[in-house]
């Protein structure tokens, strides 16, 4: 039975990469005893992917009648150490490969490899006596554009080549064996040279892993920590099967240490044979790959911390900023795990325990003493969470300019919904909507924004016949219940008037106050029972001199005015409105809310941080 080799190149190694050709070369070569390699990659240029050639020379013992018969055959292994399948990697990137084998002192074996491939089509030929070994010349590469630079960069495939065949070169250093692997490449007629041999192997210190996993199997740790230039740092944990090696994901980008060499190498007969057919993706359960991965990170944090003073002192700050940032989490956080996983992994991890913890209280039908103190835990938990979120606001606040603070006022003091109102049934999600507390924390208590549309319309009404220059007026409505229920209810109006205009402009959000304040409660039938108006103007002592005939001035860590008047709504029957007018200068409200928000938040924090 014959196979269609175009189609298991695609079906096997469909998500390979280029450094996979240099992999498979090199494992064979090392089965065939080679002790040097020499791999030579040539590119007119880097956006010329079809001029793209790659020589792979080995002193290998060459392709025998046997070694030849088990190439010509798929799945042809005696171990389960072997897949019978690397060979076509080649041809996933390569047309034709054309080979060239001494063996045997005497003999030469000639054939091609594409995937019209046939057994018999091969030329053995008598030469001279001479050194054994095996050449693939590899040409027409079948993809538009070289994936990544890094593929034929010798530095960096000499990088790539050790972390594959850490564990096989090991062992062959160990056994007294000196290999020797050559990387030239010549790209734009610029040539490049790297070589591996023994002294790029580590010295390896090994422990014996005591009670690794519930498996039966023995654990092995091989580890190397080297101090080397901070260009030169690398970090390599794998892994290791049919000795070659499976990179486990155990520290993250962000946190590897900088200014070493490290290589931790796991060994168990537990992992022999344990590995797909393109040696991509272990074979194990994920439950087992997750139980491997989380004990072989403790060991590695372990040495990790013991050989690297400065880590585990860095670790602690990282541990202290999380608590700080998200106190109500402290307890929560994953802290073997600081400093190697994502932050954004801790976060998450954290989040979740969180949340399972508050759905678990939440479902109970009834709370016992324990769960009745974890509920208060958790409540206190809950609101510090919120006042840090009242706190990223304002920051928000403190960074925007002047054009930004008028232009983003809807968003800065409510977030307004295209598709309705903000109302008690979502309470939990629009709390984090409604940015009234900015103004006042009593206004935390109003359910009701009107929708984007709903605003819009209603502001029309109330500006009509107003001189405005834009489009529409910098003006936000709040409500203290639903309007469409027809019970009384307070509205707090927000207007901002841009920077840098006249005195005048700016004191039109008072003279404009009544007219508005009529129309707003002729629109709502007379349903409105109160009115807090709130001007944010910019101040200057024109302004100052101007609201201190009329206004009292408030406490305030910036300046703030305050009047309450009387509006006459209707004469028959006559109905007059109480308004609270505040005229407050923009960068108090921001140092105001910021300086109540902090205190709160700095007596939630002590609560935490010194658990």
């Amino acid at each position: 039975m014959k196979v269609k080799l175009s189609q298991a190149v695609k079906m096997f190694f469909g998500n390979s990469s280029l450094e996979m050709v240099y992999f498979e070369a090199i494992a064979n070569a090392l089965d065939a005893n080679a002790t040097g390699i020499d791999i030579k990659i040539s590119a007119k240029a880097l956006n010329q992917p079809e001029t793209l050639q790659i020589e792979i020379s080995d002193n290998g013992e060459g392709f025998t009648d046997e070694r030849y018969k088990k190439f010509s055959k798929l799945f042809d292994v005696e171990e389960s150490s072997h897949k019978g399948l690397g060979r076509l990697v080649y041809l996933c990137y390569f047309d034709h490969v054309k080979v060239s084998s001494y063996y045997e002192k005497t003999q030469k074996r000639e054939f091609d490899f594409s995937e019209g491939f046939e057994e018999e089509k091969f030329k053995v030929s008598e030469v001279n006596e001479c050194a054994s070994g095996t050449t693939f010349q590899m040409t027409g590469y079948t993809f538009q554009k070289i994936a990544k630079g890094d593929f034929i960069q010798p530095r960096k495939i000499k990088q790539r080549i050790l972390e594959e065949f850490y564990a096989r070169l090991f062992q062959l250093k160990k056994s007294g064996i000196s290999i020797r692997i050559g990387i030239e490449a010549t790209i734009e007629s610029k040539k490049s040279y790297v070589v591996i041999d023994n002294s790029d192997i580590p010295e390896f210190t090994m422990i014996e892993l005591d009670s690794f996993t519930n498996l039966f199997d023995k654990f092995d740790l091989y580890y190397s920590i080297k101090e080397v230039e901070l260009a030169d740092s690398s970090f390599v944990a794998a892994i290791t099967v049919d000795n070659r090696t499976v990179k486990v994901d155990l520290i993250s980008n962000e946190n590897l240490p900088s200014g070493y060499e490290i290589v931790f190498l796991l060994y168990s007969d537990f992992f022999k044979g344990k590995i797909d057919a393109t040696r991509q993706n272990l074979t194990i359960s994920a439950q087992e790959f997750k139980d491997i991965q989380n004990l072989f990170r403790k060991e590695v944090v372990s040495i990790i911390e013991s050989k690297i003073v400065k880590i585990k002192t860095r670790n602690r700050e990282v541990k202290r900023s999380l608590v700080n940032r998200f106190p109500h989490l402290s307890g929560y956080f994953d802290t073997q795990n600081i400093g190697y996983i994502s932050r954004n992994d801790i976060l998450k991890k954290a989040q979740e325990k969180f949340f399972k913890d508050q759905k678990e209280l939440l479902d109970a039908t009834s709370l016992d003493e324990e769960q009745y103190e974890k509920s208060i835990e958790l409540s206190s938990r809950a609101l510090t969470e919120y006042i840090l979120f009242r706190q990223m606001t304002i920051e928000n606040l403190k960074r925007s300019t002047d054009k930004d603070s008028e232009a983003g006022l809807h968003k800065l003091f409510v977030s307004m919904r295209k598709d309705g109102k903000f109302e008690k049934k979502n309470a939990i999600n629009d709390l984090y909507r409604n940015n009234a507390w900015l103004l006042d924390d009593k206004y935390m208590t109003y359910e009701t924004v009107l929708s984007d549309r709903e605003m819009g319309e209603l502001i029309q009404i109330i500006t009509e016949e107003e001189d405005i220059d834009d489009d529409r007026p910098d003006i936000a409505l709040i409500f203290s219940n639903n309007p469409e229920n027809k019970r009384p209810f307070d509205v707090v109006i927000v207007e901002l008037k841009k920077r840098g205009i006249s005195l005048e402009e700016n004191l039109k959000v008072v003279t404009q106050l009544e007219k508005r304040a009529r129309k707003l409660m002729k629109h709502y039938n007379n349903q409105i029972q109160r009115i807090w108006f709130y001007g944010i103007i910019e101040f200057n002592e024109d302004v100052e001199t101007h609201l201190a005939g009329e206004y009292t001035e408030l406490y305030s860590c910036g300046k703030m005015y305050y009047r309450e008047t009387n509006v006459a709504i209707s004469l028959n029957p006559k109905i007059i409105l109480p308004i609270g007018v505040f005229i407050w200068d923009l960068d108090a409200v921001i140092k105001d809310a910021n300086a109540r928000n902090s205190t709160f938040l700095s007596l939630i924090k002590s609560k935490f941080l010194n658990e």
